[in-house]
């Protein structure tokens, strides 16, 4: 666990270059006091140009209030939420070179943001639940999504939770019915009713791309996991809360868990 905090350091233009330069391939391009990231970026002025589609969609002032930014990356999220105001803000993520740049530009910003070595399925390891989560950019890079999902409502999250999927094929909602009967087929061959595509091999050069959802399968998992979508601000991202009506329904959950037999 490392904390960020305001360095006596004086970073001038010429050694963020340098010092970006020396943290390898940066995805989050971002402008520090001058000096981008990832001026090349293939996306551009990424994240800052989807963040502008929904900040206004989360909280100007988040005093008193925690953050947990999962798969934080090099920490633009994190940093967007200290300069709001939070007064907690932790980062994780399991790639060490990510954080070591979230660690960097926190610094630049002089902001107190702690970044820890973390996987999503170890969220529980923190012990805590936090007013606002974030979980963007992540859940297809995994194998498990709706288990870290489930984890994720279950350990870390208090109130808030803005969710953000890239998704593939029919970008409609389709109502599913309560039940299908066994000699149902046809069903699964609307290009609407909720599916998550398969990577085997890679997907835009990347081969941690696994599961694509649909618009509709992303907010039915959204739902499966006990969360109540309550924004749509952008085209990906949704702004959901709690659904203190939730009940599980058969979730895999960890070992150590008790489950009735």
């Amino acid at each position: 666990m490392m904390t960020c905090e305001s360095s006596e350091k004086t970073w001038t233009p010429t050694a963020i270059q340098e010092r970006i330069r020396q943290l390898g391939q940066w995805f989050h391009n971002m402008d520090l006091r001058g000096v981008r990231t990832a001026p090349n970026h293939f996306l551009g002025d990424y994240p800052a140009f989807k963040w502008r589609n929904f900040e206004n969609a989360i909280p100007s002032d988040l005093h008193e209030r925690s953050v947990l930014d999962i798969g934080c990356n090099a920490g633009f999220y994190s940093i967007e939420m200290k300069k709001r105001g939070a007064d907690r803000v932790v980062g994780i993520d399991f790639d060490e070179v990510y954080l070591e740049q979230a660690r960097f530009a926190a610094e630049v910003n002089e902001l107190d943001i702690e970044f820890r070595e973390l996987s999503v399925y170890d969220v529980g390891a923190l012990g805590e639940k936090f007013d606002v989560v974030i979980f963007m950019g992540v859940l297809y890079h995994l194998r498990h999504p709706l288990l870290a999902l489930d984890l994720i409502r279950e350990h870390v999250v208090k109130d808030l939770i803005v969710f953000q999927s890239m998704q593939r094929g029919s970008d409609r909602i389709f109502e599913t019915a309560a039940d299908y009967p066994f000699e149902e087929k046809e069903i699964f061959n609307d290009q609407d009713f909720p599916c998550a595509y398969f990577i085997e091999k890679k997907y835009s050069k990347d081969p941690t791309n696994w599961w694509i959802p649909n618009r509709s399968c992303a907010e039915a998992m959204l739902r499966s996991a006990g969360f109540k979508i309550v924004g749509h601000p952008e085209d990906e991202v949704y702004i959901c809360k709690a659904d203190p009506e939730y009940r599980e329904s058969g979730a895999v959950y960890p070992a150590g868990r008790e489950m009735n037999s």
